[in-house]
């Protein structure tokens, strides 16, 4: 287990994304949810990231109809859910088939992160949550709109979840974000325990290394890596005849050249591309988690079968001198579940 801070709060290494569960691009009974969820709790991971964005509550309540009383759990705020009307049977919103009949409205407000605390709260069956991250703020989600809602986050949310940690309502509090340009600047004007960074120090990009995650080990903020995979082209690799996906759109040219580079140097060792993607990030000292996201015990059982691959030092070797990893990465010295 690894510890977030002085929180307290403390991660298994390997951690389990629910975006899935909410029924991400594919519509899963509550049954199969509970499979999932029950195969990662034998499995041994204990740390569950969540949020009211996937499906539209529908993680959540799943997660809170499965979790162990034990389980660690991150949920999110900056959206709000209203009820709808059950739309069509196979209707997709947002990514999530067949969600839970509500809609999102961005709020990060004081009283919007409040509402959507105790809404949380409700649909996790829980009287406390152990992380609470400001979700998707940043000139990437919201363009011209930007400046608006992190004015409203920095004088309202942020001073909401403040208050529910100080409470002891949460354990700890930060963003869950898919860019660094955001945690610059809410690091330049606020303290926050933990980000959880969405596919942005991966083997396909260590550029966090100049300045970002120097700037968290310092600080003593915590990184929990999310999209470990880039968005599959690290599972899937570029050998066969589809276009790979890379960061939520179809790879380019560079990218895919850049994988099969480290592809063929994994090969060379007999280890899965997939299970290097894995364990990397791990090695660096501010990063405590990764989270793949999972939707079958199948899944479940891949992931956690990568996690303990044992990877000889010389790939890690062969992948810096090839130029593939920054020369400032730090590389796992064993398998990262010892």
């Amino acid at each position: 287990m690894r510890s977030i801070g002085h929180t307290g709060v403390h991660l298994s290494p390997l951690g389990f994304g629910a975006a899935a569960i909410g029924n991400l691009y594919r519509p899963l009974s509550n049954e199969a949810a509970a499979e999932c969820v029950n195969a990662a709790t034998a499995a041994g991971i204990r740390y569950f990231d969540t949020a009211p964005r996937y499906g539209h509550g529908l993680s959540e309540r799943r997660l809170g109809m499965a979790l162990p009383a034990d389980a660690v759990i991150s949920t999110k705020a900056g959206r709000v859910l209203t009820p709808i009307a059950p739309p069509p049977s196979g209707t997709e919103r947002h990514g999530f088939v067949d969600g839970d009949p509500m809609e999102e409205h961005f709020d990060y407000s004081y009283d919007g992160v409040m509402r959507s605390f105790e809404a949380s709260l409700q649909r996790l069956n829980r009287d406390h949550i152990d992380i609470l991250l400001a979700h998707d703020l940043g000139r990437l989600t919201h363009g011209d709109n930007h400046d608006h809602h992190l004015k409203v986050f920095l004088e309202g949310g942020l001073k909401a979840m403040q208050t529910l940690k100080s409470e002891g309502r949460i354990r700890a509090i930060g963003l869950g974000v898919n860019e660094t340009a955001i945690c610059d600047t809410v690091l330049d004007q606020a303290d926050v325990d933990v980000i959880l960074l969405a596919g942005r120090y991966t083997l396909l990009e260590q550029t966090p290394l100049d300045a970002f995650l120097p700037r968290c080990e310092a600080r003593g903020v915590s990184i929990i890596l999310g999209g470990p995979y880039n968005s599959g082209i690290l599972i899937s690799g570029v050998k066969g005849d589809k276009v790979p996906f890379y960061d939520y759109g179809p790879a380019s040219p560079d990218i895919i050249a850049q994988v099969r580079q480290i592809e063929n140097i994994c090969d060379a060792h007999n280890v899965p591309l997939a299970a290097a993607a894995l364990q990397f990030p791990l090695a660096h000292p501010s990063v405590v988690s990764v989270i793949p996201g999972m939707a079958s015990p199948a899944e479940v059982h891949a992931n956690t079968a990568l996690f303990n691959h044992l990877i000889p030092a010389a790939l890690w070797d062969d992948l810096r001198s090839s130029g593939c990893l920054n020369t400032a990465a730090p590389t796992p010295k064993a398998p990262v579940s010892a």
